[in-house]
């Protein structure tokens, strides 16, 4: 027993009777610098493995490494490329991981989940959220026929984004879009009948602040856009490449309009929380500045080069 547990001195507590408990096995996980690290980057796109090797600038048998424990601990998930079989892709897994979090700290404390609620369906949460950043975020997503995965990203994200977002999809080889694609937005309440299939050059001159890949394949391919918009890539099958009975077709893309659901909602707290920061902090900056009156212009020219 440790010398805190032995100390009984006067309004010291008595200790805890029963075995000790152990920290939560998450907090273990992730109390490693490179776990960590590897999560942030995941949090903002999905990854292969030599990408991560280059970003985290560690060796490729040690990243791997924690990228096994993570996946045992099924915060991390992988998937082989659609585009080139040899390759890894691997997500984080933002809903086990959120609920893994929540249950480590009630296990500490109930207060540490006051007000927190953890929500089974992202697709109950979209409706609170309001506007994102002013102006509106302008959003790209793509696939390779624009047919399914990126025509439910476009509607999903369009009703979560509650006027925050603009949002557009185009392919590198448009098609139609698929009627189990249309069939499972209804569904949800969605209505994407005045959508079409378009090619990304028909978008080629716009401004995008985020450019989401939702194919492996066209993330080969993906075009440069001006204005050097964030690139983000989720690594998603092709509900349309499954195969089976009527029932067995339509859950794929029942799926993949859930999948949607979950990676739009993190995205849209994610970027929120960001934005509210970067006010916050732009707020501290301004407020640590003092008020400077100049007298000519090349004072000011000279201070500004100075800041």
């Amino acid at each position: 027993m440790s010398s805190l547990a032995n100390a009984e001195g006067p309004g010291m507590p008595h200790p805890v009777s029963g075995p000790v408990p152990v920290s939560p096995a998450l907090m273990k996980l992730l109390a490693h610098d490179l776990r960590w690290q590897t999560l942030e980057v995941l949090a903002h796109s999905d990854r292969r493995v030599h990408e991560l090797v280059e970003l985290l600038g560690q060796p490729f048998n040690l990243v791997s490494y924690h990228l096994r424990k993570m996946r045992e601990a099924q915060i991390v998930a992988e998937r082989r490329s659609s585009a080139d079989a040899r390759d890894v892709y691997y997500t984080i897994n933002i809903a086990h991981l959120r609920e893994l979090y929540f249950q480590a700290a009630g296990s500490l404390h109930p207060a540490l989940l006051e007000s927190v609620t953890i929500p089974h369906r992202a697709s109950s949460m979209g409706s609170g959220l309001h506007t994102l950043v002013s102006p509106p975020a302008r959003v790209l997503f793509l696939c390779t026929y624009n047919s399914a995965r990126s025509q439910m990203a476009e509607a999903i994200l369009r009703r979560e984004g509650a006027g925050g977002v603009e949002v557009w999809s185009a392919g590198s080889m448009p098609s139609v879009v698929h009627p189990l694609a249309s069939r499972a937005m209804s569904e949800m309440g969605i209505d994407i009948s005045a959508q079409r299939s378009k090619h990304v050059d028909e978008l080629r001159d716009r401004i995008f602040d985020y450019v989401i890949t939702v194919c492996d394949r066209v993330r080969e391919v993906c075009p440069l856009f001006g204005d050097d918009p964030e690139q983000i890539h989720w690594s998603l099958p092709d509900p349309a490449a499954v195969e089976g009975t009527d029932e067995e077709r339509y859950a794929a893309f029942e799926r993949t309009a859930q999948e949607l659901t979950n990676r739009i909602h993190f995205l849209l707290l994610m970027k929120h929380s960001e934005h509210h920061i970067y006010k916050k902090e732009s707020k501290q900056r301004r407020d640590r500045t003092p008020d400077v009156q100049f007298s000519s212009s090349k004072e000011a020219d000279a201070t500004e080069v100075e800041k």
